[in-house]
């Protein structure tokens, strides 16, 4: 009869291990090794060019405050209910109109390009112009299993994908940082690249750095939910076995005493 109670006793020990069965941990730099070097970072790549339907933010700034004031008030447009400063739509023959300079062809430069020929264009009427130019209309887009999926806008050239993924809550449970897929449009065609953000070889990747109009969809880990309702019904079926298996325990005891 004591042999029965260490048997029971034993079998209730089981089933409680198995009902606190670890799940494997969900985590970027997984294949990261302490104290590593990471060779052939990739770099950010050729900036953008500007095309017909981009919206440009112009900021000049010169030693004429006067006339820095009548620059940087014209050609105002608002983003998303705020008040952008300034925003110069690229029309369809691939120009913007500019205070003193008139019709300013820009399609084909990049923000650099056009910073440098405007400053260079300046400078009969500024006293030694400085020009800046970001995309107001550029964005990426993140979604999936996220926490907060969502349009992020793009002023610069490029993105790293980790700041963008930050930017949307980051990837918690419910999405799978070995299955994220990148959608990127190239002429007539779309191309979609997956990539494993628990291998730190994704610094090395050319997608490192995601580019103006990429979607970026973590893959939401479908079968996560399904593992844990049957879980939740093994641990409950355990938790009524170690219980019934306990009271057995307990009713031999006070039989053999």
């Amino acid at each position: 009869m004591r042999l029965i109670i260490i048997v029971l006793a034993y079998l209730a020990l089981a089933f409680s291990s198995l009902s606190c069965k670890t799940v494997k941990p969900n985590g970027y730099f997984q294949t990261l090794q302490r104290d590593t070097t990471i060779q052939g970072f990739v770099n950010p790549g050729l900036d953008s060019k500007i095309i017909t339907g981009d919206q440009l933010a112009i900021s000049i700034n010169s030693l004429s405050v006067d006339e820095n004031m009548k620059f940087n008030n014209t050609n105002i447009t608002e983003t998303q209910g705020q008040v952008s400063t300034p925003g110069y739509p690229v029309d369809e023959g691939g120009n913007i109109k500019i205070h003193r300079l008139g019709v300013v062809h820009v399609a084909g430069l990049t923000r650099r390009e056009l910073a440098s020929k405007l400053e260079k264009d300046l400078l009969p009427y500024l006293r030694e112009p400085l020009v800046s130019v970001t995309f107001l209309n550029h964005k990426v887009t993140v979604m999936g299993g996220v926490a907060n999926p969502q349009v992020i806008s793009l002023s610069g050239d490029n993105m790293p994908i980790f700041e963008a993924i930050v930017k949307a809550g980051d990837v918690g449970k419910e999405g799978r940082l070995d299955h994220v897929l990148i959608i990127r449009d190239s002429s007539d065609k779309k191309i979609v690249k997956k990539v494993n953000l628990e291998d730190h070889s994704i610094f090395a990747s050319n997608w490192y750095f995601l580019q103006p109009d990429d979607i970026v969809y973590v893959m939401p880990d479908y079968l996560r939910e399904e593992r844990e309702e049957r879980r939740r019904k093994l641990q409950g079926t355990l938790s009524l076995v170690v219980s019934a298996v306990s009271l057995v325990v307990v009713v031999l005891t006070r039989i053999i005493k």
